[in-house]
């Protein structure tokens, strides 16, 4: 039985992707059960079953192929779900009957687990003419929001996490308000956004030349295409979003860019999709295949790696056969160009096992060999499909080999093409692995930098109680297995702490030659990079071959990455030493509750709810902790009879939570953020989605006033953090699983280091 590389790597298979009754009892025993599920699943399709279930068994054996999570935990499972990640959704049509027509398609894909992807710049701009009806159109940020509470109802019938992304043309007129859309906190929560980028913008923004923001042929504005360029980098130096697609780059190079045109991707963005494309992906995993590793011998071996690839190829084009779909027109895109995204994780690790330093120019230049390899094996494995099966029925020798990413393909891959055609319209593409990464033994994350080597990851027991565990980086590990648990790592060991931003951008550049899609990276920024620097990784993004730019900068809106340090932490409560050095700040963390003196300091609000005959009547005190004031408790109360359930039982949760120190304004925005599907209320000329939501607002404002929270959606007056090695630093949020402030950027998506849990996977 196969033993897994970390307690947390088997944590992961038990809670994400074992196959249970529904009562939880296991129905896969092992993971060697699961690897059979899927193999027999995938096999199904093929006449000679048996022998393919055994190969494909082999390439999943050793974690050395990691189908995506969508795939490993639903495939032979029987039950109605889609085996495919994401999809972008179809065209918006600019009229009121065909956008809802679209939200309804979007619901019905969230049901059954996909995240999706809208470019909302086909809605005509805010204050446009609406002909026939006397008004003005409210713009397509509106109709973001529909989407954005659609998201939230379908999550709270208890389907999956909803990922969603929104994507606008940098020539929109109403550009300047998705831009800065999640300046609100509140707002939007539900997506990724991107802003599309052309070619044409770029060369504006370098000649500092003046650019026309445009719908329909109407010029709406005009401005200095710098200045829009600076907004874009100001919002997401401040907020981590929007996001930036180069999409010209994107339909040049696309193969298929002779029936289709590119507007929007998936929600982490490695898939640049048409409408009702979906994104089918898997991962070589880089890190299990190096033989004799930290050695001057180490290497991969070419041949096993064609092996490797020939067999996830053939996988994951029939998972295009085996799948459901929510929808007939995803079937039929899917069926026509069978494109497939095949990537890598482990690639970190895989650098450090042949002694090459992440970000340098060597690294980089052996990336650029393993990923052209799995680049060309993947072709050709596809070549040979569609001599057995057929190529992808839209498929054209001649334009095809047109494209920008088949004309630097080898001559013989070229030639095979034109001969024999190929199944799969695309075959790489690189995409987040953060929880399938774990799941493989904590290896580095597609081709991501190590983010640590390790950290404390706090484990919730069956009764209740927390535990910690080690979690350590599997090149590490290794390391420590040859060279001994004491012994240094050697100074090529960087992780994503100490990386410079520039030297992402160069890693992710060397990729892209090899990916035919795209790829899901995170660039992190140190706190203190000046504006004018960061600037400069995007547009050497640009000028390198990049499809796209994703950055995070830890600051008091974005919070923190994961704390690390190379030795155990304690919280103020382990220590009475801590906790005297603690309560000089705004908070402390205990873990047993701050005692209630006999008298408390409050306020008592009043809260006029429309259609409610009775106010509600919301008491907030305060406690006095290192003389600064903090929340300690809250009433509710109303002569309403019809809310006194659950009123007495929100109090009660929120004063526990209170009562236990700590960054608590996740409160007002967990509160703010409830939709009620019967609908909101206008209160005093401001729109609040639920009775919840108002309750939230009024938090905030006594938050507020009493120099708790900064300001409206502004965070900690002077944030705290957990881990007391850096008081001052930002915590940033809690994990909506469960509950840790172990989030950290990986791929475009934040992740939780404790539990695994990821917005996009």
């Amino acid at each position: 039985m196969t033993r897994f590389a970390a307690p947390i790597a088997e944590q992961i298979w038990d809670m994400k992707y074992r196959l249970k009754e529904a009562d939880g009892t296991p129905i896969d025993k092992s993971v060697e059960d699961s690897w059979r599920r899927i193999a027999r699943a995938l096999a199904a399709v093929e006449t000679d079953r048996a022998s393919w279930e055994d190969r494909f068994y082999g390439a999943l054996e050793n974690f050395k192929y990691l189908p995506a999570g969508r795939i490993t935990a639903g495939a032979g499972t029987d039950r109605s779900v889609t085996l495919f990640n994401c999809f972008v959704m179809g065209t918006i049509p600019d009229t009121m009957g065909g956008i809802f027509d679209m939200l309804k398609e979007a619901a019905l894909t969230m049901q059954q687990g996909g995240g999706i992807g809208y470019d909302f710049s086909t809605i005509r701009p805010k204050g446009a003419p609406v002909q026939g009806v006397a008004a003005d159109a409210s713009g397509p940020l509106s109709f973001m929001d529909v989407w954005d509470a659609m998201c939230r109802t379908i999550m709270s019938a208890g389907s999956r996490r909803g990922a969603m992304m929104a994507t606008m043309r940098c020539d929109h007129p109403d550009i300047e308000g998705f831009i800065s859309a999640k300046a609100d906190s509140a707002r939007l929560r539900m997506f990724n956004l991107s802003v599309l980028v052309t070619d044409d913008f770029m060369e504006a923004v370098k000649a500092d030349g003046p650019w026309q923001l445009q719908f329909d042929g109407v010029v709406y504005h005009t401005l200095q295409a710098r200045d829009l360029w600076n907004k874009i980098m100001k919002a997401t130096y401040d907020y981590a979003e929007p996001g930036v697609i180069f999409i010209d780059r994107i339909n040049q190079a696309n193969n298929l860019n002779y029936i289709e045109t590119i507007a929007a991707t998936n929600p982490c963005g490695e898939q640049p999709l048409p409408p009702y494309g979906a994104c089918l992906l898997g991962s070589i995993n880089m890190a299990r295949l190096v033989s004799m590793p930290f050695t001057e011998a180490a290497h991969i071996d070419d041949g096993h790696l064609d092996e490797l690839v020939a067999n996830a190829v053939r996988m994951m084009d029939n998972v295009v056969d085996a799948s459901r779909f929510p929808l007939e027109a995803q079937r039929v895109e899917a069926q026509n160009k069978r494109r497939i995204g095949l990537g890598v994780t482990g690639l970190a690790d895989a650098l450090l096992m042949k002694g090459l330093r992440y970000g340098s120019p060597e690294a980089a230049e052996q990336t650029e060999k393993w990923l052209k390899r799995i680049a060309r094996a993947a072709y050709l494995a596809s070549v040979d499909l569609a001599k057995e099966k057929g190529a992808f029925p839209l498929f054209d020798a001649d334009k095809y080999l047109a494209s920008g990413n088949m004309m630097q393909m080898d001559e013989d891959v070229r030639e095979a093409v034109r001969k024999h055609g190929i199944r799969n319209a695309l075959v790489t593409s690189i995409a987040p692995t953060g929880t399938i990464s774990l799941y493989a033994g904590n290896v580095s994350s597609g081709i991501e930098p190590v983010f640590a080597y390790a950290y404390t990851r706090k484990v919730l027991q069956k009764d209740g109680t927390r535990t910690e565990e080690e979690v350590v980086d599997y090149a590490v590990q290794m390391y420590r297995d040859i060279y001994g648990e004491e012994a240094e790592l050697p100074e090529y060991f960087v992780n994503a702490q100490t990386l410079a931003p520039l030297d992402h951008v160069r890693m992710q550049a060397a990729a892209q030659k090899w990916v035919d899609s795209s790829i899901s990276k995170t660039i992190n920024c140190p706190e203190d990079i000046s504006f004018e620097d960061f600037k400069d990784v995007y547009m050497e993004a640009f000028e390198t071959g990049c499809k796209g730019c994703t950055t995070y900068r830890p600051n008091d809106v974005t919070g923190s990455v994961l704390s690390v340090s190379e030795k155990d932490e304690k919280t103020p409560a382990e220590t009475p030493e801590l906790a005297v050095e603690a309560a000089g700040g705004d908070v402390i963390y205990m873990s047993e509750p701050l005692d209630r003196p006999q008298e408390l300091e409050g306020a008592t609000y009043k809260l006029r709810w429309p259609d409610s005959e009775h106010a509600i009547y919301l008491t907030i005190n305060d406690i006095v902790v290192g003389g600064h004031r903090r929340p300690f408790e809250v009433f509710i109360n109303s002569k309403n009879m019809e809310h006194f359930a659950w009123t007495v039982a929100l109090t009660r949760m929120i004063s526990a939570v209170f009562r236990r120190g700590g960054d608590v304004s996740f409160v007002v925005e967990e509160l703010k953020a409830v939709f009620d599907p019967r609908g909101g209320a206008w209160v005093q000329g401001k729109y609040i989605p639920s009775i919840l939501a108002a309750i939230g607002g009024v938090i905030e404002k006594h938050m507020i006033a009493t120099g708790f929270l900064e300001g409206e959606g502004m965070g900690l007056k002077s944030d705290p953090t957990a881990r007391v090695v850096n008081i001052d630093a930002p915590r940033g949020k809690a994990c909506p699983s469960c509950g840790q402030y172990d989030l950290r950027m990986v791929e475009g998506c934040m992740t939780c280091a404790s539990c695994g849990h990821s917005k996009c996977g």
